[in-house]
């Protein structure tokens, strides 16, 4: 259930990113609160779902006793891998576009949102594998 919990608090956190850095994005009143709202998000919201689903993630790897090289397996220790790289990427563009202040978060804000949709897409495919156990 941690790792479930872990997923969906992720998922969730990144939806809220991708909402913000889309609105402060449009620029207007309350965009710089928004890009400072993403960045938060970011930190507090998406690293520590992201712990939490990878060590529940570890627990049940090493309680159920899976039989190694599943691809399913394999898929979701890529993306959350991977997804942790983009995470950090993602975060220290964010924190960059939070402290322009009032010109906006531009090109740094529109790398957020990138990227941010990109590791949307990438744990919506590592769900399909949870779900689906190809290869198993």
């Amino acid at each position: 259930m941690v790792h479930v919990a872990g997923a969906m608090l992720l998922v969730g956190a990144l939806v809220v990113v991708v909402a913000t850095t889309a609105g402060a994005l449009r620029g207007g009143d309350g965009s710089e609160a928004l890009a400072g709202l993403a960045f938060r998000t970011l930190l507090v919201g998406v690293l520590p779902a992201y712990i939490l689903m990878r060590v529940g993630a570890e627990w049940i790897a090493s309680e159920e006793g899976v039989p190694g090289d599943v691809d399913w397996i394999g898929i979701g220790y890529a993306v959350a891998d991977g997804g942790l790289l983009l995470t950090i990427i993602a975060a220290v563009l964010a924190w960059r576009a939070a402290r322009r202040g009032a010109a906006g978060p531009g090109g740094l804000g529109r790398g957020v949102l990138v990227l941010a949709a990109v590791l949307l897409v990438a744990y919506g495919v590592a769900i399909w594998a949870m779900a689906a156990k190809p290869g198993y």
